[in-house]
């Protein structure tokens, strides 16, 4: 996995390296920690409505919201799933 720099902004990464980081960051996680994709996926529509979450970012935690949302483990700050 690539390692994500904790001090930059979205604006720094082009698309392509932001999708990059998104898509091998859930593939390294490992299988056991990841929910289906249809759990993601329902998760991430209601991430998607959230006031709180800005280019892929929760204000919240400050998390990228697609790798939170593929984790068994992972919360929504505000309960929302």
């Amino acid at each position: 996995m690539p390692k994500i720099c904790t001090r930059c902004l979205l604006k720094d990464f082009s698309r392509e390296d932001y999708e990059r980081i998104i898509v091998e960051g859930i593939r390294a996680l490992p299988a056991d920690e990841v929910v289906p994709e249809s759990v993601t996926s329902e998760r991430l529509e209601v991430c998607k409505e959230c006031e709180k979450i800005n280019q892929g970012t929760c204000l919240a935690c400050g998390c990228y919201v697609e790798i939170r949302a593929a984790l068994k483990k992972g919360r929504c700050p505000y309960g929302k799933w």
